[in-house]
């Protein structure tokens, strides 16, 4: 009888995805976001636009794939990258830029080293959209995972 609980319970937890001890099984991905703001920006400006980032890295293959959406801004987005390494509030050179269009949503996946995503799991990257208005970035927004 004790076999049978015992077992029983080990296929629960397996159906749960959980471990022998309780804890989440590893996921094949990590998921990152970040709020877009003038605000965010080193200096920051007084861009009335706004944006989000939503990104998942696949764990297995290393590769970052992403949407930026935006709104209202001063004009059209001339360009857009992920810069890093820098903590909030630091700037940082491009480390990794969007190709294609830039027009909202912006989407785009990459194959990342072990130091970028080694840099982007600590939450030193960050997003920035710039507009000929605001050449050195209108929207920022640090990148950080989420749960």
């Amino acid at each position: 009888m004790k076999t049978r609980t015992f077992l029983s319970l080990g296929v629960m937890a397996a159906a749960m995805g959980l471990g022998i001890c309780g804890t989440a099984l590893a996921a094949d991905s990590a998921a990152f976001g970040a709020k877009l703001s003038g605000a965010n920006e080193v200096p920051a400006n007084a861009s009335p636009g706004s944006g989000t980032l939503e990104a998942s890295l696949d764990k297995q293959t290393s590769v970052l794939s992403w949407t930026v959406t935006y709104a209202g801004l001063t004009g059209p987005v001339k360009a857009g990258h992920f810069h890093g390494p820098a903590v909030a509030g630091a700037n940082a050179g491009v480390a990794l830029g969007f190709t294609g269009s830039v027009e909202s949503p912006v989407k785009g996946s990459a194959t990342l080293t072990a130091a970028q995503i080694e840099d982007l799991a600590a939450g030193k990257w960050y997003v920035n959209l710039h507009t000929a208005a605001n050449p050195g970035g209108e929207l920022r927004g640090q990148v950080t995972p989420t749960p």
